[in-house]
């Protein structure tokens, strides 16, 4: 096991970013960028030994810092959306930066996947390690409160990508930490993710408005297209008929996960059959919004050198709700001083031939 360090260019200002890759023993590789702390690559195997990037990204700095659609990011402050770009703590009301028509999306005009954070590797016990750190200061696209975070990265001989949040904060502040990853296990980044297959341990959904804001209501997805409890490709139901769907192109919700009790548990998986390739999400976060890349679109290439279409990627970003601070009825959002945000998920790369 080891990692590599190598120079990734330059930012806009001049700053220099620096790619960090995590390879472990039987060969697989995980490529991270101090820029938004992005995943930029992770290459494993199909069930003939054949080992392709199964993630969207670019080739270089350029891509990464004009990129509207959070490649393989960190998202923060708060992931997904905030209505009218506003909400009241303790009786103050905030005024947060909106980039989302009226609302405020994935941290705003500048957030999380557009600074450069500290980047430190390591190698502790069975796994490589990659801690990066910074600091969101009050009043950042007007949050309150300086928040501190961390997030680690870590990979194992068992194909276990570990990602770890942590966060503190001098004023109560929400928070709502995720990975946006758009992934195509087929490894062929000019193919749609149609056939891919998904399974969602989810019984209820949070329904959306034409703004793709949650309702408030919460909603069985049993006779519904946004039913995954039984593994179901995505082409079957995702152009149907449904006001879900249509309202936003597809799939762009947040399933309500079960048995949530902050625990570590096996919440999502999606399966290509062609290539073998299997992936399972282990989560401690109470929700998992389900993105089918109905947006992608880019006048910058990828790192096949052709530019983002359409379907071309699957996000599974686990985190707490959209909207949650102006929806009491949903679980906290809000970090106080003297706690310690804390959040995990696992994305764990199998083979059919692994007796699955």
């Amino acid at each position: 096991m080891r990692i590599e360090r190598s120079h990734f260019g330059h930012t806009p200002p001049g700053h220099p970013v620096t790619r960090f890759t995590l390879y472990n023993d039987r060969g697989t590789s995980v490529g991270i960028i101090n820029l938004g702390a992005a995943v930029q690559s992770i290459r494993v195997p199909d069930r003939e030994g054949v080992f392709d990037d199964i993630v969207l990204g670019y080739a270089d700095t350029e891509g990464y810092w004009h990129d509207a659609h959070y490649m393989g990011a960190v998202i923060g402050r708060y992931a997904n959306r905030i209505a009218r770009g506003r909400f009241t703590l303790d009786d103050t009301v905030y005024a947060l930066s909106r980039n989302h028509g009226a609302h405020h999306l994935h941290g705003g005009l500048v957030g999380f996947d557009k600074h450069l954070w500290k980047a430190e590797p390591a190698q502790s016990g069975d796994r490589i390690v990659l801690t990066l750190n910074r600091v969101s200061d009050h009043g950042e696209e007007g949050y309150p409160g300086n928040l501190s975070v961390t997030v680690t990265y870590s990979l194992n001989n068992a194909n276990e990508l570990r990602i770890q949040y942590r966060a503190v904060t001098d004023r109560a502040t929400p928070v709502n930490l995720t990975h946006h990853g758009y992934f195509n296990l087929s490894g062929n980044h000019n193919t749609a993710i149609d056939s891919h297959i998904v399974w969602i341990n989810a019984d209820y959904f949070l329904p959306v408005d034409a703004d793709f804001i949650p309702t408030g209501e919460i909603a069985p997805v049993a006779d519904t297209p946004l039913d995954f409890r039984q593994p179901t490709a995505i082409q079957e139901r995702i152009d149907g008929s449904h006001v879900q769907l249509e309202r936003v192109g597809g799939y762009d919700h947040n399933w309500i996960l079960n048995a949530y009790d902050g625990g570590v548990k096996r919440q999502a998986s999606v399966y290509h059959e062609d290539s073998g390739r299997l992936m399972e999400v282990d989560t401690s976060a109470p929700g998992l919004q389900f993105y089918s890349g109905n947006f992608l679109h880019s006048r910058f290439l990828g790192k096949n050198r052709r530019p983002c279409r359409r379907r071309q990627g699957l996000c599974l970003e686990t985190q707490h709700f959209p909207n949650s601070p102006n929806q009491p009825q949903f679980p906290s959002t809000i970090l106080r001083p003297g706690e310690t945000y804390r959040s995990e998920t696992v994305y764990r790369f199998l083979l059919t031939s692994d007796n699955h």
